[in-house]
Protein backbone atom coordinates (compact mmCIF):
# COMPACT_ATOMS: atom_id res chain seq x y z
CA UNK A 1 0.00 0.00 0.00
CA UNK A 2 1.49 3.18 -0.63
CA UNK A 3 -1.59 5.62 0.27
CA UNK A 4 -3.18 5.43 4.08
CA UNK A 5 -5.31 8.03 6.15
CA UNK A 6 -4.32 8.70 10.00
CA UNK A 7 -6.90 9.08 12.28
CA UNK A 8 -5.46 9.78 15.91
CA UNK A 9 -7.02 10.50 18.68
CA UNK A 10 -7.57 10.05 22.62
CA UNK A 11 -11.10 7.97 21.74
CA UNK A 12 -11.97 8.29 25.61
CA UNK A 13 -14.46 7.07 25.01
CA UNK A 14 -14.86 5.83 21.06
CA UNK A 15 -18.46 6.83 19.45
CA UNK A 16 -20.48 6.50 16.65
CA UNK A 17 -18.62 10.01 15.01
CA UNK A 18 -15.41 8.45 15.32
CA UNK A 19 -16.40 5.13 13.64
CA UNK A 20 -18.11 8.03 10.55
CA UNK A 21 -14.76 9.33 9.91
CA UNK A 22 -12.82 6.57 9.92
CA UNK A 23 -15.23 5.00 7.19
CA UNK A 24 -15.84 8.20 5.08
CA UNK A 25 -12.41 8.30 4.86
CA UNK A 26 -12.12 5.05 2.92
CA UNK A 27 -13.81 6.71 0.23
CA UNK A 28 -11.19 9.53 0.30
CA UNK A 29 -9.61 10.30 -2.94
CA UNK A 30 -6.51 7.45 -2.95
CA UNK A 31 -6.55 6.15 0.44
CA UNK A 32 -6.10 2.41 0.24
CA UNK A 33 -6.11 1.79 4.76
CA UNK A 34 -7.04 3.94 7.27
CA UNK A 35 -5.01 3.82 10.34
CA UNK A 36 -6.91 4.29 13.61
CA UNK A 37 -4.25 5.86 16.12
CA UNK A 38 -5.54 5.87 20.20
CA UNK A 39 -3.01 8.00 21.97
CA UNK A 40 -1.64 7.01 25.57
CA UNK A 41 -1.94 10.19 26.38
CA UNK A 42 -3.12 13.12 24.62
CA UNK A 43 -0.15 15.42 23.70
CA UNK A 44 -2.51 18.51 25.29
CA UNK A 45 -3.77 16.70 27.67
CA UNK A 46 -2.53 15.59 31.34
CA UNK A 47 -5.16 12.96 32.32
CA UNK A 48 -7.71 10.35 30.22
CA UNK A 49 -10.75 9.15 31.85
CA UNK A 50 -10.48 5.47 30.64
CA UNK A 51 -7.49 3.31 30.23
CA UNK A 52 -5.53 2.94 27.15
CA UNK A 53 -6.09 -0.81 26.92
CA UNK A 54 -9.68 -0.21 27.41
CA UNK A 55 -9.98 2.61 24.75
CA UNK A 56 -8.29 0.30 22.47
CA UNK A 57 -9.96 -2.69 22.96
CA UNK A 58 -13.16 -0.49 22.11
CA UNK A 59 -11.93 0.50 18.74
CA UNK A 60 -11.24 -2.67 18.17
CA UNK A 61 -14.21 -4.17 18.87
CA UNK A 62 -15.86 -1.16 16.42
CA UNK A 63 -13.57 -2.45 13.50
CA UNK A 64 -13.10 -5.80 14.25
CA UNK A 65 -14.90 -6.42 10.77
CA UNK A 66 -13.35 -3.94 8.77
CA UNK A 67 -10.06 -5.46 7.32
CA UNK A 68 -9.42 -1.73 5.41
CA UNK A 69 -9.47 0.03 9.19
CA UNK A 70 -6.64 -0.92 10.83
CA UNK A 71 -6.15 -0.13 14.91
CA UNK A 72 -2.74 0.49 15.67
CA UNK A 73 -1.06 0.24 19.28
CA UNK A 74 2.21 2.40 18.30
CA UNK A 75 1.64 5.51 20.30
CA UNK A 76 0.01 3.65 23.52
CA UNK A 77 3.13 0.94 23.47
CA UNK A 78 5.31 3.93 24.18
CA UNK A 79 4.01 4.68 27.51
CA UNK A 80 4.09 8.58 26.82
CA UNK A 81 2.48 11.04 25.05
CA UNK A 82 3.65 10.70 21.25
CA UNK A 83 3.51 14.05 19.20
CA UNK A 84 1.54 13.39 15.73
CA UNK A 85 5.19 13.91 14.37
CA UNK A 86 6.73 11.28 15.51
CA UNK A 87 4.13 8.70 14.60
CA UNK A 88 4.01 9.83 10.75
CA UNK A 89 8.39 9.48 10.80
CA UNK A 90 6.96 6.20 11.81
CA UNK A 91 4.28 5.14 9.55
CA UNK A 92 6.08 7.07 6.45
CA UNK A 93 8.85 4.41 7.03
CA UNK A 94 5.53 1.53 4.54
CA UNK A 95 3.89 4.21 3.48
CA UNK A 96 4.47 6.82 0.53
CA UNK A 97 1.87 9.31 1.25
CA UNK A 98 -0.20 10.17 4.47
CA UNK A 99 -3.76 11.89 4.85
CA UNK A 100 -3.85 13.44 8.17
CA UNK A 101 -7.09 13.56 9.65
CA UNK A 102 -8.04 16.10 12.28
CA UNK A 103 -11.62 17.45 13.68
CA UNK A 104 -12.42 21.01 12.80
CA UNK A 105 -12.15 22.16 16.57
CA UNK A 106 -8.37 21.21 15.98
CA UNK A 107 -7.77 23.95 13.37
CA UNK A 108 -7.25 26.62 15.96
CA UNK A 109 -4.55 24.87 17.94
CA UNK A 110 -2.92 22.81 14.83
CA UNK A 111 -0.17 25.55 14.22
CA UNK A 112 1.01 24.73 17.79
CA UNK A 113 1.35 21.29 17.41
CA UNK A 114 4.64 19.70 17.84
CA UNK A 115 7.01 20.50 14.92
CA UNK A 116 4.19 21.59 13.05
CA UNK A 117 6.12 23.03 9.95
CA UNK A 118 8.02 19.89 9.72
CA UNK A 119 4.47 17.71 10.11
CA UNK A 120 2.21 19.88 7.28
CA UNK A 121 5.72 19.33 4.62
CA UNK A 122 5.07 15.26 5.34
CA UNK A 123 1.09 14.85 5.33
CA UNK A 124 -1.69 16.05 3.53
CA UNK A 125 -4.17 17.34 6.03
CA UNK A 126 -7.98 16.30 5.80
CA UNK A 127 -10.23 18.21 8.12
CA UNK A 128 -13.43 16.46 9.49
CA UNK A 129 -16.51 18.68 9.67
CA UNK A 130 -17.90 19.30 13.31
CA UNK A 131 -20.42 21.69 14.80
CA UNK A 132 -20.44 23.67 11.72
CA UNK A 133 -17.25 25.22 12.36
CA UNK A 134 -15.66 26.86 9.46
CA UNK A 135 -12.90 25.01 7.29
CA UNK A 136 -10.61 27.05 4.88
CA UNK A 137 -10.56 26.72 1.41
CA UNK A 138 -6.79 25.58 1.86
CA UNK A 139 -7.72 22.28 3.67
CA UNK A 140 -9.53 18.95 2.27
CA UNK A 141 -12.69 18.94 4.09
CA UNK A 142 -14.51 15.79 4.85
CA UNK A 143 -17.98 15.87 5.29
CA UNK A 144 -19.75 13.34 8.12
CA UNK A 145 -22.90 13.71 8.64
CA UNK A 146 -24.12 11.32 11.52
CA UNK A 147 -25.69 12.13 14.42
CA UNK A 148 -24.81 9.93 17.93
CA UNK A 149 -27.24 8.11 19.11
CA UNK A 150 -29.17 8.83 22.56
CA UNK A 151 -27.66 6.22 24.04
CA UNK A 152 -24.20 7.39 23.12
CA UNK A 153 -25.40 11.12 24.03
CA UNK A 154 -26.20 10.24 27.68
CA UNK A 155 -22.94 8.38 28.07
CA UNK A 156 -20.94 11.24 26.55
CA UNK A 157 -22.75 13.31 29.04
CA UNK A 158 -20.97 11.59 31.85
CA UNK A 159 -17.62 11.49 30.60
CA UNK A 160 -18.10 15.03 30.06
CA UNK A 161 -19.23 16.08 33.29
CA UNK A 162 -16.45 13.83 35.15
CA UNK A 163 -13.85 15.37 32.50
CA UNK A 164 -14.89 19.02 33.54
CA UNK A 165 -14.40 18.14 37.08
CA UNK A 166 -11.21 16.85 35.77
CA UNK A 167 -9.82 19.87 34.52
CA UNK A 168 -10.78 21.91 37.14
CA UNK A 169 -8.72 19.91 39.53
CA UNK A 170 -5.76 19.49 37.25
CA UNK A 171 -5.59 23.05 36.35
CA UNK A 172 -5.69 23.87 40.30
CA UNK A 173 -2.47 21.72 40.94
CA UNK A 174 -4.38 18.67 42.44
CA UNK A 175 -2.37 15.54 41.82
CA UNK A 176 -2.54 11.91 41.20
CA UNK A 177 -6.45 12.19 39.81
CA UNK A 178 -8.07 8.87 39.59
CA UNK A 179 -11.34 7.73 38.25
CA UNK A 180 -12.98 4.46 39.37
CA UNK A 181 -15.86 3.14 36.99
CA UNK A 182 -18.37 1.70 39.86
CA UNK A 183 -21.50 1.35 37.25
CA UNK A 184 -22.89 -2.16 38.04
CA UNK A 185 -21.05 -2.39 41.04
CA UNK A 186 -22.50 -2.97 44.60
CA UNK A 187 -21.96 1.26 45.50
CA UNK A 188 -23.48 4.42 46.11
CA UNK A 189 -22.37 6.10 42.74
CA UNK A 190 -21.69 5.31 39.40
CA UNK A 191 -17.81 6.97 39.81
CA UNK A 192 -16.11 7.98 42.62
CA UNK A 193 -12.91 10.26 41.82
CA UNK A 194 -10.02 11.03 44.16
CA UNK A 195 -7.56 13.92 44.28
CA UNK A 196 -4.61 14.78 45.97
CA UNK A 197 -4.19 18.33 47.37
CA UNK A 198 -0.72 20.14 48.63
CA UNK A 199 -1.93 20.84 52.14
CA UNK A 200 -5.01 21.63 54.15
CA UNK A 201 -5.61 24.98 52.26
CA UNK A 202 -5.10 23.68 48.89
CA UNK A 203 -7.47 20.86 50.03
CA UNK A 204 -10.46 24.17 50.94
CA UNK A 205 -9.30 25.95 47.36
CA UNK A 206 -9.92 23.48 44.94
CA UNK A 207 -13.58 22.89 46.51
CA UNK A 208 -13.95 26.29 46.15
CA UNK A 209 -12.71 26.10 42.44
CA UNK A 210 -15.04 23.27 41.70
CA UNK A 211 -18.05 25.35 43.08
CA UNK A 212 -17.04 27.95 40.65
CA UNK A 213 -15.71 25.71 37.82
CA UNK A 214 -18.87 23.19 37.59
CA UNK A 215 -22.03 24.87 39.53
CA UNK A 216 -24.77 25.36 38.31
CA UNK A 217 -24.20 22.32 35.68
CA UNK A 218 -23.83 20.02 38.91
CA UNK A 219 -25.61 19.76 42.04
CA UNK A 220 -24.01 19.59 45.03
CA UNK A 221 -26.03 17.78 47.27
CA UNK A 222 -23.69 17.45 49.99
CA UNK A 223 -19.99 18.20 51.06
CA UNK A 224 -18.22 16.99 54.12
CA UNK A 225 -14.81 19.22 54.80
CA UNK A 226 -12.25 19.82 56.89
CA UNK A 227 -8.58 20.90 56.53
CA UNK A 228 -7.59 17.41 55.18
CA UNK A 229 -10.26 15.88 53.54
CA UNK A 230 -13.48 17.33 51.18
CA UNK A 231 -16.18 14.90 50.00
CA UNK A 232 -18.45 16.26 47.16
CA UNK A 233 -21.41 14.22 46.76
CA UNK A 234 -23.13 14.69 43.41
CA UNK A 235 -25.50 12.05 43.27
CA UNK A 236 -23.76 9.65 40.64
CA UNK A 237 -20.46 11.02 41.09
CA UNK A 238 -18.76 11.50 44.33
CA UNK A 239 -15.04 13.60 44.68
CA UNK A 240 -12.45 13.28 47.32
CA UNK A 241 -9.96 15.37 47.89
CA UNK A 242 -7.43 14.80 50.41
CA UNK A 243 -4.35 15.84 51.92
CA UNK A 244 -1.29 13.18 50.54
CA UNK A 245 -0.85 11.87 54.52
CA UNK A 246 -4.62 11.46 54.75
CA UNK A 247 -4.63 9.67 51.42
CA UNK A 248 -2.32 7.10 52.55
CA UNK A 249 -3.57 6.85 56.00
CA UNK A 250 -7.45 5.82 54.92
CA UNK A 251 -6.36 4.27 51.44
CA UNK A 252 -9.40 5.08 49.57
CA UNK A 253 -8.10 3.14 46.59
CA UNK A 254 -8.01 -0.26 47.77
CA UNK A 255 -11.67 0.59 48.83
CA UNK A 256 -12.86 1.30 45.84
CA UNK A 257 -10.22 -1.65 43.93
CA UNK A 258 -12.31 -4.30 45.72
CA UNK A 259 -15.72 -3.00 45.04
CA UNK A 260 -15.27 -1.81 41.57
CA UNK A 261 -11.75 -3.83 40.19
CA UNK A 262 -11.76 -1.66 37.44
CA UNK A 263 -9.95 1.89 37.70
CA UNK A 264 -8.36 4.14 35.59
CA UNK A 265 -5.62 6.21 36.77
CA UNK A 266 -5.40 9.49 35.48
Amino acid sequence: MKTIALFGGSFDPPHIGHESIAKAALNFKDVEKVIVMPTYLNPFKSVSHNSYEKRFQWLNDIFKDNKNIEVSRFEINKKKKVPSIITVKHLLKRYKKIYLIIGADNLSTLKEWHRYKELKECVTFVVASRDNIPIPKSYLTLNVDKKISSTQIRRNKLQTRIKNIIDVLDKNKAESIEVFDLKNKDYIVDYAIIASSLGPRHTLALLEHLKKGIKPAEAFNNVDESGDWVVIDLGDILIHIMTPQYRVKYDMETFLNEIGNDTSSL
